[in-house]
């Protein structure tokens, strides 16, 4: 098995950041893609497939690439890791879905903020579980009330879509059960991309290269959008034909750097420290795109701002590896 070699945090840290920021720009992507073919089951499609060939091509020209698809089929026929993982990509399909369905009703920024929140609750259940390779980790108190702050932060953050003073497409306030689905979709996203993140860094072990992972990730959910597709087709109907703008068929790439430098990243930094940097470039990169360039129908209030930044303050609170007992006093102060 051939190991990368570590980065120094400094070095480290500001990658996890930038892989965080080619999430908002690839929801951007995938949901003005989804509304150009009016149809968010193809966009996602598209997503998939484009990043599926890029994987291949990578597998196929790199020497770890070459060596990562030997072990594939070895590492899943004698059981080095549960069958279920290869299905991981599954969960990317769903969230490349989500970004497609819901970006363009809700914006950059609250869709990060929903699924930062289902990240942050599912990170206490898959560290619980020992899921991952680094095994179980105790729910400490400071976590639980950084989950919680960060669900309320988020709940400031979207405040403004509730009211009659935004300024979406229709000129008014959403009406709150109009949004349940949307801000729900991408919540569920988050919930279960810690799952898949736990899955990956598994598989990426017993592979020995996070090429390997990323490729498995982009067949899986490949396979699963293209038998939606066909569902749908055969119950509606094509919708759209696809664009000619070359840009449209980023988002795929975005997810191959997003995947494979998150399971680079976890054995140099930990994965509390990853975590926590490509949550930051997320935050931040969604908020600065719907500041910079706003979709139709995109609000960004004062709460907007302030919700992020406080859910920034509460996903430091609640991942940081914080020493045991600091939430008690120090005798005799």
């Amino acid at each position: 098995m051939t190991h990368a070699p570590r980065l120094p945090l400094l070095a480290g840290l500001p990658i996890a950041v930038a892989a965080g920021l080619a999430i908002p720009v690839q929801g951007r992507i995938n949901g003005a893609l989804g509304a150009r073919l009016d149809d968010g089951i193809a966009a996602a499609v598209v997503s998939f497939t484009t990043g599926l060939i890029v994987m291949v091509l990578v597998s196929l020209v790199l020497p770890r690439g070459r060596r990562g698809l030997a072990q594939i089929l070895p590492a899943v026929r004698e059981r080095r890791f549960p069958p279920i993982y290869v299905m991981a990509g599954g969960i990317g399909a769903f969230f490349v879905f989500a970004q497609t369905f819901t970006v363009g009703l809700l914006g950059v920024a609250l869709f990060t903020v929903a699924t930062v929140t289902g990240q942050t609750l599912s990170g206490l259940l898959v560290d619980r579980l020992g899921i991952g390779p680094a095994g179980k980790k105790s729910v400490t108190a400071i976590r639980v009330i950084g989950t919680v702050l960060t669900i309320a932060a988020v709940a400031w953050a979207v405040s403004p879509r509730f009211g009659g003073s935004g300024t979406g497409s229709g000129g008014a306030g959403t009406d709150p059960a109009q949004l349940l689905l949307p801000v729900l979709l991408p919540v569920i996203a988050g919930f279960l991309m810690s799952f898949q993140q736990a899955m990956n860094g598994t598989a990426t072990v017993h592979y020995g290269t996070p090429i390997a992972a990323t490729l498995v990730n982009f067949i899986s959910g490949a396979t699963v959008l293209w038998l939606a597709l066909l569902i749908k087709l055969a119950v509606a109907g094509p919708g759209n034909g696809l664009p000619a703008e070359w840009w449209y068929y980023l988002g795929g790439p975005m997810g191959c750097a997003f995947i494979g430098l998150g399971a680079l990243l976890v054995r140099s930094l930990g994965v509390l420290v990853t975590g926590l940097g490509m949550i930051a470039g997320q935050l931040l990169g969604s908020l600065g795109l719907d500041l910079a360039f706003p979709a139709p129908g995109t609000v960004v209030a004062l709460p907007t701002i302030l919700g992020t930044v406080l859910t920034l303050g509460a996903i430091v609170l609640a991942t940081l590896p914080w020493p045991r007992g600091a939430l008690k006093r120090h005798p005799g102060r």
